[in-house]
């Protein structure tokens, strides 16, 4: 088998902890031989466990890039808004590009990218990882093979999870759109991928609702400093408090704004970092609960509903069909089919993964290192193109909830894209 070999842009959570750990569980497979992190602790920890020269090694993807092709593939985990250039810069260098969802939170430049990796012949994949799970791969098979008929309706709910929402979209990184991207871009375009991989025919026309009703300083608890360990005084009964989490059932969660997890270094860094914050009184400004309607082009509508109250951290689902319908969880690695001809019911448990995402993080890399392997031309299974498409359901369901739940009809919106 042909090891081939890659650069990484962005040596955060996403990057070195769910992608790259394939090289090192598969070297024979995967060598990542390059690192762009502007972080000192993270980029020298990524040098260190990857064996990577110190030549190699750089504050920031422009240094990187500004060399010749050195690999194979760019591996691109920036921040969201951090996307666009290097993406551009590494095709045109000619590398087989993967890049972590979302694309962009601008619609016009995740056009642009799909048209630059088809000028120059490279395959630029999107992380919609969740195609890679045995659960949606086995339930996209049973769909195919016809055993519920024609889809009418679909319900998707996405639990968020009450401390995810906190940690990631309140205290974190994804908290303020006009710094990485809308809800329903930077969390759920993963659901809206995954609607359009399950119905296999194009949306056409989207109306959403939500707001940030929760966590906004009006609701603080009266004398909620600026940050917990200010002497909050609903340390006792606030689920949000920082250091009862992250230094109890949480901890774990420490890891991803601390590389010192030693209790000491994990109250350090909610003394000096966002994730110590009071979530009633940080710069938040995204959704923490949104709905979305859509019709696709056979009449079949779907209902897509993101929620940041919930205990569990799953999604849930129910597909109708014309001959029957399905019901699963996916943390459960379950779904159940009810024949409406035989009435018989049939509970599929798939194997669950212990990698992250449900296998879905190893899933993506396995099948790109395969694609780049055999390239001979053509798009990958979740490529800029069919990205594009799903992305645009999640531009339009913003575009309509911030102008009241007014439908947006897709082609239009994608006609007045390419004008631009």
């Amino acid at each position: 088998m042909q090891k081939v070999t890659a650069i990484l842009l962005g040596a955060g959570n996403r990057g070195a902890q769910a992608y790259a750990p394939y090289a090192l569980n598969y070297p024979h497979e995967l060598d990542i031989i390059a690192v762009a992190e502007p972080d000192d602790e993270r980029r020298a920890a990524f040098v260190s466990a990857h064996q990577i020269a110190q030549d190699h090694s750089f504050s920031n993807w422009e240094q990187l890039l500004a060399l010749p092709k050195i690999a194979d593939i760019a591996i691109i985990c920036t921040q969201d808004q951090m996307h666009y250039y290097p993406t551009l810069q590494a095709l045109e260098l000619g590398y087989h590009v993967l890049l972590e969802k979302p694309m962009s939170p601008s619609p016009e430049e995740c056009v642009e990218m799909e048209l630059m990796a088809k000028k120059h012949n490279r395959l630029l994949t999107i992380c919609h990882v969740l195609r890679y799970t045995a659960f949606w791969t086995a339930m996209k098979r049973v769909i195919e093979e016809g055993r519920i008929g024609q889809i009418v309706n679909i319900q998707l709910n996405e639990n968020v999870g009450n401390m995810h929402m906190a940690h990631s979209f309140v205290r974190g990184n994804w908290n303020n759109s006009d710094t990485s991207s809308p809800m329903i871009l930077a969390k759920s375009c993963h659901d809206m991928d995954i609607l359009s991989y399950i119905m296999g025919e194009p949306c056409e026309r989207i109306s959403s609702f939500g707001s940030l009703m929760h966590f906004k300083s009006e609701n603080a608890p009266v004398g909620a400093p600026a940050r917990c360990l200010d002497g909050c005084p609903a340390e006792a009964t606030c689920q949000y408090y920082a250091p009862k989490y992250y230094l109890g059932t949480g901890r774990s969660w420490a890891g991803k704004f601390t590389t010192d997890t030693s209790l000491e270094g994990i109250i350090e860094a909610l003394r000096t970092t966002p994730y110590g914050k009071c979530v009633y009184h940080s710069d938040n400004n995204v959704v923490d609960h949104q709905v979305v309607n859509m019709e696709f082009a056979s009449g079949a509508t779907a209902m897509f509903s993101m929620c940041g109250f919930t205990r569990d951290n799953t999604r849930i689902l129910q597909i109708m069909g014309t001959k029957g319908d399905i019901r699963g969880n996916m943390e459960e690695h379950e779904f159940t089919i009810h024949d409406f001809v035989t009435n018989e019911q049939t509970t599929i448990h798939v194997q669950a993964s212990e990698e992250g995402h449900n296998g879905g993080d190893a899933g993506i890399i396995r099948s790109f290192l395969r694609e780049v392997r055999t390239y001979a031309g053509g798009e990958s299974e979740s490529s800029a193109s069919v990205s594009v498409r799903s992305h645009l359901m999640a531009f339009a369901a913003e575009e309509s909830r911030v102008n009241g739940g007014k439908p947006v009809v897709i082609e239009e919106l994608h006609k007045r894209l390419a004008t631009v």
